[in-house]
């Protein structure tokens, strides 16, 4: 299995050249050569997996024996979610009227991406520790994947991570998760922007192909095809828990409701649909609605400034994965993503071609919730069922609750949820509804935190430049006895 940029204009590598890099030196994404295609006996056989097996049996796919050996792959994989609260590590609620939410957060920050980046982390860890390397990873985040990132590589000798959080737009937990990790070797920015501005900085410095190099500085955003991988087993483990039967032909098909920000979970969706499981997807967002208005018109354009929602993890106007959606609905085509993705840049504004959009219409349905939307369902879900959902699963309730008709009819649905409510009091409280608060979010508040704080009219992308070259530098020097370099002693107001 090799990786090639969505843009064409960069050589194949394997999956270790696609893990320890951010973007492809063309500006583009690292996707299969090829996706694999999984035979009804090959499904039927995997519907009795548990979902740590099935990320096994998804990673033996894409991952190649002579890089990392099927049982060294295995105990990475068990490794990684041995953390997990769930003793199933994730976990299926079957509530009222046909309404699934599959539990995705019941790893360590409370949060989906915990199941990627665990994965992720231990498959670093087996190849840095094998080569003597030191990696420096660079992070933006809306809300959940910082903590995450975080939480896959604190305190590893050999990896740097600096990560840039929004300053007042994700939630008190959110930015706690972050803060008040004091491990020499994260580094944590509380920046003056939103979630689509502190990207600015963070792509600039991968487009410098010689600095990121030269320091080796990867990405474990989306933008990272491991994190896609491993959430491919999503989509296979909904499928089974939720479908009747797996012995009529055709094989019936699972409606599969994702929340979608940046856009890597629904990637995964339709990678798992080209490897031939019989799903319906759905991408369900916020306000900021680029990705319904895609779906729906084919219109691929800014909308404005980023709206702050109670879905604050979703607050995304560029979600650079669709990228890599075009490159798989237009037969692989590189050339039209490149001419697509460059117009984009420039003009923030893209309308599909017809052929292509068509495609994405029949791979895709979609929807858009207001905040009202969101605290209606968290409202309703709680009425009838007694279950609390976080304002991201409630996007996708939302749409089940508008959509009961068809739900009904027969088709079974699954809405994704990607956090627990804990980690967002405040929509609870705006919905009316008590919060449930586990004693580690608690402990949080009263713990000491330290962050540096990027303002308007700094050179961001400097100030990263320069702190990653003085990291590298000292690691360079193995250490010398010197303090690292950071964010030591820092208690920064932002």
């Amino acid at each position: 299995m090799e990786y090639i940029s969505t843009r064409g204009g960069t050589g194949a590598v394997d999956f270790e050249g696609a893990l320890f890099s951010g973007y492809a030196p063309d500006g583009g994404l690292f996707m299969p050569s090829c996706i694999p295609s999984l035979d009804r006996a090959t499904l039927k056989q995997w519907s009795s997996l548990s979902y740590p097996e099935l990320v096994k049996e998804i990673c033996f796919l894409f991952v190649k024996p002579e890089l990392i050996p099927r049982s060294t792959l295995s105990d990475l994989i068990d490794r990684a979610f041995s953390k997990f609260r769930h003793k199933d590590v994730v976990h299926l609620s079957r509530l009222k009227d046909g309404l699934n939410v599959l539990e995705l957060w019941h790893g360590v920050t409370y949060a989906f991406k915990d199941l990627s980046l665990s994965c992720t982390g231990q498959f670093l860890q087996y190849f840095l520790e094998k080569k003597q390397k030191h990696v420096t990873i660079l992070v933006g985040t809306s809300g959940d994947t910082g903590s995450s990132a975080i939480e896959s590589v604190r305190g590893q000798k050999n990896v740097d991570i600096f990560v840039l959080l929004p300053k007042g737009l994700c939630t008190q937990i959110q930015e706690l998760q972050m803060t008040t990790v004091i491990e020499d070797n994260v580094h944590v920015f509380v920046v003056h922007g939103n979630s689509d501005e502190i990207d600015e900085p963070i792509k600039e410095v991968f487009a410098d192909v010689d600095f990121a190099r030269r320091n080796n500085v990867m990405s474990l955003n989306s933008v990272n095809w491991s994190r896609i991988m491993v959430q491919i087993a999503h989509y296979f483990y909904a499928y089974f828990q939720c479908t009747p039967t797996l012995d009529s032909t055709p094989l019936p098909v699972v409606e599969i409701v994702v929340p979608t920000g940046g856009g890597g979970n629904i990637t995964a969706g339709c990678i798992a649909q080209k490897m031939g499981l019989p799903i319906q997807l759905v991408a369900v967002v916020n306000s900021n609605d680029i990705i319904h208005r895609t779906v729906k018109d084919g219109d691929f354009s800014l909308s404005g400034r980023v709206k702050a929602t109670l879905a604050s993890a979703m607050d995304i106007q560029e979600p650079y994965n669709v990228e890599r959606i075009l490159w798989l609905l237009s037969g692989s085509d590189s050339h039209l993503t490149k001419t697509l993705m460059e117009q984009f840049t420039v003009s923030k504004s893209l309308k599909l071609p017809e052929g292509l959009h068509r495609k994405v219409s029949e791979t895709l349905r979609s929807c858009s919730a207001s905040d009202e939307d969101i605290v209606k369902a968290m409202k309703r879900c709680w009425e009838e069922n007694h279950y609390l959902l976080c304002p991201h699963s409630a996007v996708a309730v939302h749409y089940h609750y508008s959509h009961l008709d068809s739900c009904a009819s027969g088709t079974p649905r699954c809405c994704l949820a990607p956090a627990s409510a804990a980690k967002f009091q405040d929509a609870v409280l705006r919905a009316g509804l008590v919060p449930e608060i586990p004693p580690e979010i608690t402990a949080l508040k009263a713990m000491e935190t330290r962050f540096a704080v990027l303002k308007r009219g700094e050179d961001w992308t400097q100030v990263l430049r320069d702190r990653i070259t003085a990291v590298e530098q000292w690691w360079g020097k193995q250490g010398a006895g010197l303090t690292p370099p950071g964010l030591q002693g820092v208690n920064g107001q932002a």
